[in-house]
């Protein structure tokens, strides 16, 4: 039986890029010099389903008799695939399948880059 990753809310799984720095001379700075920034890059991997969207309906008597629907969220714009950059200080980091990655909340990726599936 497998395991299933479920992230909750506004959450984003995240694979960092590599913490290996090359400078533009071609030098290796020592691991710990990215640590430092305070901006990390990596590619997504999961996202959770969104906000969650407060149903007004809910308020009737004996609302909770009436459990059958699903909760409605709001999506968010990052999709599996997507590179993107975010906030390091608001991430935390995790190891699944001893992988390296991070779980940041929407709000903290400042930018996304996606293959557009257009060719021209």
């Amino acid at each position: 039986m497998g395991e299933e990753i479920i992230l909750i809310g506004d959450k984003v799984l995240i694979e960092p890029d590599s913490e290996e720095v090359q400078t533009e001379a071609g030098l290796y700075l020592p691991q710990g010099i990215k640590e430092k920034e305070k901006v990390w890059s990596g590619k997504v991997v999961k996202v959770g389903p969104g906000y969650p969207v407060f149903d007004p309906s809910s308020l009737e008597e004996e609302s909770w008799l009436n459990q059958k629907e699903k909760p409605k969220y709001f999506p968010l714009q990052a999709k599996p695939e997507d590179r993107c950059v975010f906030l390091k200080d608001q991430a935390v980091e995790v190891k699944i399948k001893k992988k390296r990655c991070l779980i940041v909340p929407h709000s903290a990726i400042l930018l996304l880059i996606r293959e557009s599936s257009l060719e021209l």
